[in-house]
């Protein structure tokens, strides 16, 4: 396992990119810093006692806010107006969708929204997903944050139009490929602003001294060219609130 390589070459400080990478490094050290770009209830995996003193070896950045949920599917809502349901793309073999799904299934019920959930495990079973979600009148999918669902984004992207579904994501990158939209955490601003917490660390700070820092900026980026293909009509209101619309 590349968890177990990195650990024996005895690494100041690792930084992960998943959830996943996480917890495959907290089963191996408690000694070596770890810094992560994407932490989903940590305090609730036990890697820190708190977000201002995590205590740990763990320190990073939370990957959503407490509203978060809410504000992605009033979204979704607003862009297809008459949505009464709402597909949730999920991969049980990541850790964080126990956490996230729940949160948004409350969401879209206070919303007036019926969640339709489907699991996929491999990359080969989202064919099969999304054609289950058109059997279904989903009006539009929202997919949860995902490694495989990022490295698939061109797939996805194409199974969505071929089954006239809209899509929302939590990445940019999934719609500068063909999605929808997407509203959460810039993750290039997140990885940059990791080296600051490399920074302290090497210059000394225990890692469970860093406080969590929570998102500082949510982003909203539409693809104008996947609204026209599925013949949506984007409100003036939210293309105004759009910090980038692809043509």
């Amino acid at each position: 396992m590349l968890a177990e390589e990195l650990i024996r070459l005895k690494p100041d400080v690792v930084v992960s990119g998943t959830i996943a990478g996480v917890i495959a490094l907290k089963k191996l050290t408690d000694a070596i810093p770890i810094v992560s770009i994407v932490l989903i209830d940590p305090v609730g995996f036990g890697w820190v006692a708190s977000h201002a003193r995590p205590g740990g070896n763990v320190t990073g950045f939370l990957s959503t806010v407490e509203d978060l949920p809410s504000k992605q599917l009033a979204l979704a809502i607003e862009i297809v107006p008459g949505a009464n349901k709402i597909g949730l793309l999920t991969n049980p073999g990541n850790p964080s969708h126990s956490f996230l799904r729940p949160s948004l299934e409350v969401a879209a019920r206070a919303l007036g929204v019926e969640p339709i959930a489907l699991e996929v495990r491999l990359p080969d079973d989202l064919h099969a997903a999304f054609q289950s979600f058109a059997r279904d009148n989903v009006k539009i999918v929202v997919a949860l944050m995902d490694a495989m669902f990022l490295n698939e984004r061109k797939r996805i992207a194409l199974l969505a139009m071929a089954a006239r579904l809209p899509t929302m994501f939590l990445n940019r990158e999934n719609v500068e490929d063909g999605g929808l939209m997407s509203y959460g955490i810039d993750l290039r601003a997140s990885w940059r602003r990791a080296a600051t917490f490399v920074d302290k660390i090497l210059k000394g700070v225990k890692p469970g001294d860093v406080p969590l820092e929570f998102p500082t900026k949510l982003e909203l980026v539409i693809n104008l060219t996947a609204a026209k293909i599925l013949g949506l009509e984007i409100p003036p209101n939210v293309l105004a609130r759009a910090d980038e619309v692809i043509e």
